[in-house]
């Protein structure tokens, strides 16, 4: 059970005043379904204003807080016409303050003739004249206003407003328990770091980096302990020892020689899966690495060993996709491949199913399917997870409680990290790279253009749909609204649509249901349509050889690492391929840098390294992309500060505090109420012994 200590800050947010069911769906959009939701749901930034005694001490554009004496309601000469609240300051200067719409009403009652008020807002001129629109805060004498000097900025969802949600802080802060510190007294000292409450109450209250660095150190922390847990706890369970023969790898149709590190990623995982120790492995490989051919051998490895073999995938279409690569590759070893997805039913799936159990089955390749309560195996050896940064830390646990002894675990990411970040995400595993490209790969020719010559691109572009090719045209990240960002696309494909017809382009989106984007998928591999257009917001992770041309609108919205993962699904076949970058007028420096770079080299782990160096990375771990963040609150410059750091503290912890491998002393009973406040799911299910 949780800690009683934390039940207040555990309960649904609807014990929050004014929490209703209107308020509870912006919340809910947000992630914010409980108090301690709202406690770590940090400002972006902050407001600061300066209170002045008369408008003459004011500038244009400041951020101020003035006291006024209303002197006149003036309204519009039409319905849409804004509300003009004509009010004197101290010294008998003049200010308007401007409500447009319904704010008008409220605005009567709030600012009435005569009335002395405090006023925060934006100070404007229009005309000569001083105004504030919409005013921040309005408040008596005395009142809130005054206390509005520095103010947070949430980020909000539609129907939520900055004053509710600094309230609802304000309310989780109030119920802050008295937890014991898992941070030595030396090492707070040290650091200059606040206590975890007060680290909290300074972070919503002012710009304090002391206090942000303690709250992302805590998760840090939280991170490397569960991983660190489950790796003891990895360790602990006995395993099954897999020796391969070689009789199957070497009856394997493959398509091209193994690569030098192809052949050492084998080597690492061969001699993992020797030991009765279960393997928990990672493999990094840039796009077109060769990835899909390295856990082949692995299942085969697997196989020849007696037991079997399961490869989950994030998406159907993956699945199927890596079905039939694998059965063509396989197909002279005798190798027994199956698929299981959630559209299997009747027949088809209860034989599948009874494959699975008496092991006529070696390789299962599926989505979630795989690992529901009504599949079970006769021996699952081995599990592969595909772009593994799409599942959760319990549904490997899920998949790796299905064999009778622990299965090994090999998880693959496209997404090239930096090495500086590697150990933050993924502390729990042993690493291997694949840093080189398979012979015979044609480079991707890629070109930055303007995006005033977008008319000539799609030209070329249906002269290449008419040569019988296929393409990708990937819409603008208009901004961190899906919403926003479908229109983009939307407004796309209804123009290409018109001009290469309706049976010519399809539209993949993320608010499509799985069931029609799947469907649109299926039509573009199967040639149907010969243009694709795609929001960001999904990863076009398909395999399509005849796809020969990218197209990415406003490429420098993009970073590096995302424009690098999507040229890569160009390229796949004999034909030469080629990227267009459509840039717009303006570029920064930082854009300028960044789409050279992608035009010198095709190396994702350099691109990688370079995408740290110029902004931080904003698609670098994928989060873009598969709207899974890795870390909430911390940024990653303070990833590549305090993970290390954290990292260290939390092997210490592991080794000084009870048996190896578990939590204990007064320390380690602090740090377990750490991975429950931090919702650390991998640690706290090898705490409960899971």
């Amino acid at each position: 059970m949780r800690p009683d200590i934390l039940n207040p800050l555990f309960a649904e947010v609807a014990t929050l005043d004014g929490v209703g069911p209107k308020l509870r769906k912006p919340l809910d959009r947000l992630g914010l379904t409980r108090v301690r939701d709202v406690l770590y749901h940090l400002p972006d930034r902050f407001v600061s204003r300066r209170a002045i005694a008369n408008l003459d001490e004011g500038s244009v554009g400041e951020q101020v807080v003035v006291k006024l004496t209303v002197r006149e309601h003036r309204a519009g000469a039409s319905q849409r016409a804004p509300l003009r609240v004509m009010a004197e300051d101290a010294a008998g200067n003049y200010l308007a303050l401007i409500y447009f719409g319904k704010a008008g009403y409220s605005a009567r009652k709030q600012l009435p003739v005569g009335a002395v008020r405090w006023v925060a807002g934006k100070l404007e001129q229009y005309d000569q004249s001083w105004q504030i629109v919409h005013p921040d805060h309005v408040a008596e004498e005395g009142g809130a206003a005054m206390g509005r000097l520095c103010e947070p900025v949430y980020p909000l969802a539609e129907g939520l407003t900055q004053p509710r949600m600094a309230d609802f802080a304000a309310q989780a802060l109030v119920r802050l328990p008295d937890l014991p510190e898992w941070i030595t007294p030396s090492q707070l000292a040290r650091a200059g770091w606040p206590a975890w409450a007060e680290a909290l109450r300074l972070a919503h209250r002012g710009d304090n980096p002391l206090a942000r660095d303690r709250i992302a150190y805590d998760e840090l922390l939280a991170n490397a302990l569960a991983l660190m847990l489950v790796r003891a706890d990895n360790r602990r369970r006995r395993g099954q020892a897999l020796k391969g023969d070689g009789r199957l790898r070497a009856r394997l149709a493959l398509p091209f020689p193994l690569t030098g590190a192809q052949q050492r990623s084998i080597g690492e995982i061969e001699g993992d899966l020797a030991q009765d120790t279960p393997m928990l492995r990672l493999l990094q490989g840039d796009v077109g690495a060769g990835k899909t051919v390295v856990a082949l051998e692995a299942m085969l490895i697997a196989v020849e060993g007696g037991a079997q073999a399961a490869l989950l995938a994030p998406t159907e279409i993956l699945a199927r996709q890596h079905f039939e690569t694998l059965r063509r590759m396989a197909a002279p070893t005798g190798a027994e491949i199956a698929l299981l997805t959630g559209r299997d039913k009747g027949r088809a799936r209860e034989a599948t199913l009874l494959g699975l159990l008496d092991g006529s089955i070696d390789i299962i390749v599926g989505t979630h399917a795989i690992f529901q309560d009504s599949v079970a195996y006769r021996n699952l050896g081995l599990v592969v997870i595909d772009e593994q940064h799409r599942f959760g830390v319990s549904q490997r646990l899920a998949l790796a409680g299905k064999g009778r002894l622990a299965p090994h675990t090999l998880a693959m990411t496209a997404t090239p990290i930096p090495r500086t970040l590697t150990l933050a995400q993924y502390g729990e595993m042993d690493v291997s790279r694949l840093d080189e490209m398979p012979p015979g790969r044609q480079p991707i020719d890629t070109r930055v253009i303007a995006l005033d010559r977008l008319e000539d691109v799609v030209a070329g572009l249906g002269r290449h749909l008419a040569e019988g090719r296929q393409a990708y045209w990937v819409c603008p990240m208009v901004s961190d609204s899906e919403t926003i960002d479908l229109a983009a696309a939307e407004a796309r494909y209804g123009v290409l649509r018109e001009r290469f017809g309706a049976e010519a382009v399809a539209l993949v989106h993320g608010q499509l249901t799985p069931e029609a984007k799947d469907a649109a998928m299926e039509r573009f591999v199967r040639g149907e349509a010969g243009l694709l257009v795609a929001t960001t917001v999904i990863e076009v992770g398909v395999d399509v050889p005849n796809a020969t041309l990218m197209v990415i609108e406003q490429a420098e919205r993009f970073g590096l690492a995302q424009l690098h993962q999507l040229r890569g699904r160009v390229g796949r076949g004999a034909e030469k391929s080629v990227c267009l970058l459509l840039r717009g007028e303006t570029l920064s420096d930082v854009a300028r840098e960044r789409l050279a770079l992608l035009r010198e080299t095709q190396d994702g782990f350099r691109l990688a390294e370079e995408d740290l160096r110029l902004r931080g990375g904003g698609e670098l771990l994928g989060t873009r992309q598969s709207g899974d963040a890795p870390f909430r609150l911390a940024t990653l410059e303070q990833i590549q500060r305090l993970a290390p750091v954290a990292q260290e503290d939390a092997r210490l912890l592991v080794e000084h505090e009870g048996e190896p491998g578990t939590l204990g002393g007064p320390r380690g009973d602090a740090a377990r109420i750490l991975l429950y406040l931090l919702e650390r799911d991998a640690g706290v299910r090898t705490l409960r012994g899971g």
